[in-house]
């Protein structure tokens, strides 16, 4: 390995720091966008089984919000519930609306970073081989005479930059993807959870002498 990097010459070394970061940030995204930490399979049907009857306590929803991504959302929804038992549909499905722009944030954490990696690589390794056609020309006397060692550094310098280009921005590419999809499955399941938790909340809401949740309520 190490003689593959010394016939790379320099501009190998952008591409390997590119690769370990490139690395780092999928295992650190594969890691944070497991379901476990986002939507617990049963977290949803145990927040409407404990507030069938009633709203829960603030310890309870404390701990809701650290469980998951899910939990925090579903917490939010919850607390503005109970602070304001006035609240209307309206102001409750904004609330979740700015809980899920947050998620939504969380989620696309480090992706651009490295879609970024991922389209820059093979630039990167243009810019390599470019470096040693240079090379390859720069090997060339005056005279007509080629030196050798000039010309088989700079083929080197041009084949093994082109390749690890590809190297690194093909996983990084199809890990994009596939992280991009998990992403947006995560989104959907949670818009559904909100969903669900709207009507199930309202429940709770005074209702008014019209009898709709929070209207009518000015003097």
């Amino acid at each position: 390995m190490l003689s593959i990097i010394q016939a790379a010459g320099w501009p190998i070394w952008p591409l390997i720091l590119c690769s370990v970061v490139g690395l780092a940030l999928v295992i650190e995204r594969l890691s944070s966008l497991r379901q476990a930490r986002i939507l617990p399979p049963k977290l949803l049907e145990e927040v409407l089984q404990i507030t069938r009857s009633s709203l829960p306590s603030a310890d309870v929803v404390a701990k809701l919000a650290a469980n998951s991504l899910l939990g925090e959302l579903l917490a939010v929804g919850l607390q503005v519930v109970i602070s304001d038992p006035r609240i209307t549909e309206r102001t409750l499905r904004q609330a979740f609306e700015n809980a899920g722009r947050q998620a939504s944030q969380h989620l696309d954490r480090y992706l651009n970073a490295l879609g970024t990696i991922a389209a820059a690589a093979p630039l990167m390794g243009l810019f390599g081989t470019v470096v040693g056609m240079i090379e390859i020309f720069g090997a060339q006397a005056p005279t007509g005479a080629t030196n050798p060692a000039l010309l088989a550094h700079g083929i080197s310098v041009a084949l093994y930059n082109t390749a690890f280009g590809l190297i690194i921005a093909i996983p990084a590419l199809m890990f994009y993807r596939y992280l991009r999809g998990v992403v947006e499955r995560h989104m959907l399941g949670l818009e559904l959870a909100a969903e669900r938790m709207v009507p199930h909340l309202m429940r709770f809401a005074v209702r008014s002498p019209t009898g709709r949740p929070g209207a009518g309520l000015a003097p």
